[in-house]
């Protein structure tokens, strides 16, 4: 199985990466961004989605269930 070794991959529509719990937009990831692999898709959340589900990250729990 080949492993993705690009760390910051382009979003679709290139405007910048996307919060997935909120939509907040930033035109580079900020590295207080928590990124999160869930059914080998690569998921970006803002400061905020990220602590409000803090929990749910820790458990390893995808965001569908959050």
């Amino acid at each position: 199985m080949e492993q993705d070794r690009d760390p910051q991959p382009e979003q679709p529509g290139g405007d910048g990466i996307v919060c997935a719990g909120c939509g907040t937009v930033a035109q580079e990831t900020p590295v207080t961004w928590t990124c999160s692999v869930e059914d080998g898709a690569r998921r970006y959340f803002c400061d905020d989605c990220a602590r409000a589900n803090l929990r749910a990250i820790e458990g390893r729990l995808d965001s569908s269930w959050w």
